[in-house]
């Protein structure tokens, strides 16, 4: 049996930390002994975690300058001092502070691997959690492995840091297809919020990357061209304020509505006419594959992962990554109905790809070949 650590900032609720939920519940543990290290004790996805998984973490909460006190020790002492256990493989699941550290790994016995969640076009955006560009690229080098969550993702990482190509994996993630599907079924307390001709729904955290703010700019331009429509929009974050704020100022309060971070945001999205994705970037959008299976007519901007979901516009819309192009795609497919209920039947035709077994026997046989 091969014991494997998965070490992550927080099981926060966002989609990496959602991911590393349903991968270490599904992973054979007969095969494997998983555990699940945070940095902060943190995060609503904890509590989703099965029994026969191990949970511990370094610090109950987060606390301010973390990143910056980090550095001032080498990666090899944070190592010792967090993880105390000896294990088979070792794995940053996300790009932060944590990768530093586990590149720190002194055991030759065990494999370190780094997962690439979202496209890095820039060696600072990643180097800000090390002392500098020079160490992080050496101590890229040290993994044994790096996965990444699409084909786009590889190739804009690869050019990045085209230094540490090796032994480099793409791996579609985790997804518990069958829960969704039968939880989508489950019925919705809220009164009235698919009254309108069209509802549009978005699902993700409250950050700068995935552009809520444009959305919300593009629901005003809808609304002054007389189109009947309601955005919903599940997910918290730190620019929830910011966000209602700006639909007030843009007068579209009575058509849109947040509904903060929901545990089953997938009935919401079942009943909905539309989802969009207005990110900025992406890495394998989780919000996307979940719609895909539910059945729900996908648009999107272009981003990674992307066409790997969607194909040429064959299993949804891809539009240019800018407001104007979003916007002339949503008015184009809420003006055509025939168009809306095509992809509809689309989105059910591919969501049938996304099987929890596959997945998780392609991840595992990434283990099993280290």
């Amino acid at each position: 049996m091969k014991k494997i650590l998965f070490f992550i900032t927080s099981l926060d609720g966002g989609g990496a930390e959602k991911v590393l939920v349903n991968l270490v519940n599904h992973l054979d543990k007969v095969k494997y002994d998983v555990t699940v290290q945070t940095m902060f004790d943190v995060g609503i996805n904890k509590n989703f975690l099965f029994d026969d998984i191990h949970y511990k973490y370094v610090f109950k909460k987060p606390f301010r300058g973390n990143t910056q006190l980090f550095k001032l020790f080498s990666p090899n002492f944070l190592y010792k001092k967090m993880i105390k256990e000896q294990y088979d493989i070792v794995v940053s699941f996300f790009q932060s502070p944590i990768t530093r550290i586990v590149a720190g790994c002194p055991d030759k016995d065990t494999k370190i691997v780094q997962w690439i969640h979202n496209e890095f076009h820039s060696k600072n955006k990643i180097a800000h959690c090390y002392k500098n560009v020079e160490e992080c690229v050496e101590l890229q080098k040290r993994f044994d492995a790096t996965v990444y969550v699409s084909q786009t993702v590889k190739d804009i990482y690869l050019s990045t840091f085209p230094e540490i190509k090796g032994n480099d994996n793409v791996l579609y993630n985790v997804v518990e297809t069958k829960k969704i599907i039968e939880r989508s079924c489950e019925p919705i307390d809220e009164v009235g919020l698919y009254n309108a001709e069209t509802t549009l729904i978005s699902v993700g955290r409250l950050v700068p990357q995935k552009a809520f703010n444009r959305l919300l700019s593009i629901i005003k331009r809808l609304k002054d061209c007389g189109k009947s429509v309601r955005l919903l929009l599940l997910g918290a974050g730190n620019l929830e304020k910011e966000l209602k704020n700006q639909a007030s100022n843009l007068e579209i309060n009575d058509v849109v509505t947040f509904l903060g971070y929901k545990e089953n945001p997938y009935k919401y999205v079942k009943n909905a006419d539309l989802f969009v994705c207005s990110s900025l970037h992406e890495g394998f959008s989780t919000a996307v594959t979940e719609a895909l299976i539910v059945g729900t007519p996908v648009i999107t901007a272009l981003c990674s992962g992307m066409r790997e979901l969607l194909g040429d516009n064959e299993y949804g819309v891809i539009t240019d990554n800018d407001e104007d192009a979003l916007f002339n795609g949503v008015l184009d497919l809420i003006n055509d109905k025939n168009l809306l209920n095509y992809y509809r039947e689309k989105a059910h035709e591919r969501g049938c790809i996304f099987d929890t077994e596959l997945t998780t026997s392609n991840v595992e046989a990434f283990f099993d070949s280290l």
